[in-house]
């Protein structure tokens, strides 16, 4: 009897062993615990539609991996919180899922002023943290858990534009500037941007004004770089902000050459609450759907399944793209010690659908600057001219 009991344990360990190396369904490693990954999400409040499609991209990630065997041969879930949209919320939660559910790895949330405060967090308790981050600022803390892959980055996100601008002659660029920035550091990190290229292009910048959120009407906004000639416009703020800007410029038939605007036109919700209206927009990105790296192609075929879009959304993506990083992280280490995916991160290559990244001593790759522009109600790649997806329309045309 000994000798069969041996043999079944040694003919169940040798099939275990089996589906671990070919990648089974985690249904078939049968009880193994599940590998838990917490934190918040605004589900709910000013930055839901993003943050909504954040957990889409993360979930389907999750399908993939799980249908593969899972990650170091155990199924993986997420504990996600619904912050509301509130940084201090977003605070209390990732300190709730380290300390009080243990879980096991830390997902990045949404926005940059919520990633910026729980990377503090993730210091403090040694959790590698795979997010937006909370602009150039929040990667010079010292911290060394954290990461941006990629980086929802405020600093880089005009520099495409400008690049593009530079190109065309002098007498055709626009000549005054109108800046409305949301007063916090997500809106004023895209100051530095703007500050250097406006005096470098010789645009004169005739109005630089903070707002506080919630912007419930634009008319007075609009109405003073009308008066004041201004033929560019930086509305540097959020996807509700950017819609009554928007909305306000076209009520006052203020047409300037070009309208820039920080986050929120490149996601469905920009087109879908504007219509045309929203054409002929510029903003900046880290990540599209029409690179040509591996995994774009099957998100894209996903989504149009899921959900009946051409590509994928921008956060869709990025909550994908970060958690490739993180799997990579603990394949690459071989281990949940966070030490060692840290550290394994700092000196390894990672392969993401924003394309392969390295990491510096702060957690960023290389600056990432693609200038999009919103034609015929999608999002366009324009700059650099090697991956153009459309030629840019300028100046801006007449509003319908």
């Amino acid at each position: 009897m000994g000798k069969k009991k041996s043999k079944h344990a040694f003919l169940l360990f040798f099939l275990i062993g089996v589906c671990l190396t070919a990648g089974l369904p985690a249904s078939v490693l049968g009880a193994a615990k599940p590998i838990v990954i917490g934190g918040s999400l605004p589900l709910t409040g000013q930055y839901a539609e993003t943050g909504q499609w954040i957990e889409r991209g993360m979930r389907y990630w999750a399908e993939e991996v799980n249908a593969k065997g899972g990650l170091l041969g155990r199924p993986v879930e997420f504990k996600i919180y619904d912050d509301q949209s509130e940084v201090s919320k977003a605070v209390t939660f990732a300190e709730k899922a380290i300390t009080v559910d243990k879980v096991d790895l830390l997902f990045g949330g949404y926005p940059g002023t919520a990633a910026r405060a729980v990377m503090a967090v993730a210091e403090k308790h040694k959790y590698v943290y795979v997010s937006m981050g909370g602009h150039m600022k929040s990667f010079q803390q010292g911290y060394t858990y954290s990461f941006g892959a990629p980086p929802l980055m405020g600093e880089w996100w005009y520099e495409g534009f400008f690049q593009w601008l530079a190109t065309l002659p002098a007498n055709q660029r626009p000549k005054r500037a109108a800046v409305y920035t949301i007063n916090n550091p997500v809106g004023l990190s895209l100051m530095d941007s703007i500050n250097r290229w406006t005096k470098k292009l010789g645009i004169q910048v005739v109005i630089n004004e903070k707002y506080n959120a919630p912007l419930a009407d634009a008319t007075p906004l609009i109405v003073k770089a009308k008066q004041l000639n201004c033929d560019l416009l930086f509305s540097n703020g959020f996807f509700p902000d950017g819609v009554t800007t928007i909305k306000a410029a076209k009520a006052l038939n203020y047409n300037p050459k070009a309208i820039v605007q920080g986050i929120g036109s490149v996601i469905p919700a920009w087109v879908k609450e504007l219509g045309r209206d929203g054409d002929y927009v510029f903003s900046g990105t880290s990540l599209y759907n029409k690179l040509n790296y591996p995994g774009n192609d099957k998100l894209n075929a996903y989504v149009k399944k899921k959900y009946g879009l051409d590509g994928y959304p921008l956060y869709f993506g990025f909550g994908y793209a970060w958690m490739q990083t993180l799997e990579q992280g603990v394949r690459g280490a071989n281990s949940l010690n966070q030490t060692k995916i840290r550290d394994w991160l700092k000196t390894h290559k990672v392969h993401t659908i924003a394309g392969p990244m390295t990491f510096d001593k702060n957690g960023l790759p290389p600056p990432i600057n693609f200038c999009t522009q919103i034609i015929d109600g999608k999002v366009e790649l324009i700059w650099p001219k090697n991956i153009r997806t459309r030629e840019p329309v300028y100046p801006k045309p007449a509003w319908k």
